[in-house]
């Protein structure tokens, strides 16, 4: 399966123990590391409350596909990610909503 930046894609990650596992979409932010790995910011469909290093992102963002349901980007949660991980591609984010994501982490981060 092909990833590309603005992607969200299902990963499964794996506990410790290597006995259970959770599903978690994730924000492919920057695609083509080395050792087949991508830069991914994760997203929960907890929305209680928001931080403001968290932003909504909902299936109106997508240029195709979407989220089954409006969810929060977690920018403070950024993780390198192995593309074995990944079990399906929800769909892609708009230009527009890509770049307010990339703002956010850039900010959070201090992005020269």
């Amino acid at each position: 399966m092909e990833i590309n930046v603005a992607d969200v894609v299902l990963c499964e990650f794996y506990f410790s123990d290597l006995q259970q596992s959770k599903k978690r979409p994730v924000l492919v932010l920057k695609d083509n590391l080395p050792h087949n790995d991508f830069v991914g910011i994760p997203i929960s469909s907890r929305l209680r409350e928001l931080y403001w290093d968290e932003s909504p992102v909902d299936s109106s963002q997508f240029s195709e596909g979407g989220l089954p349901k409006t969810s929060k980007v977690m920018v403070r949660k950024t993780f390198v990610v192995s593309r074995s991980v990944v079990i399906k591609k929800y769909g892609t984010l708009k230009e527009d909503a890509f770049r307010q994501y990339h703002q956010l982490f850039c900010r959070y981060f201090d992005c020269v």
